[in-house]
């Protein structure tokens, strides 16, 4: 059976919307667009 107390110690609210939108953005993270330019600058170093 679940224990309701023990789930409710364990219970962390979620971010609010902007909060989420600040820690999603404030991460570094290579994108498609990123990729693709690391692929021509490495073709074009190539000719």
């Amino acid at each position: 059976m679940i224990n309701f107390e023990e789930e409710l110690k364990k219970f962390k609210p979620s971010l609010e919307v902007e909060e989420a939108e600040d820690a999603i953005y404030d991460r570094d993270l290579t994108d498609m667009t990123d990729i693709m330019q690391e692929i021509l600058k490495e073709a074009r170093q190539q000719r």
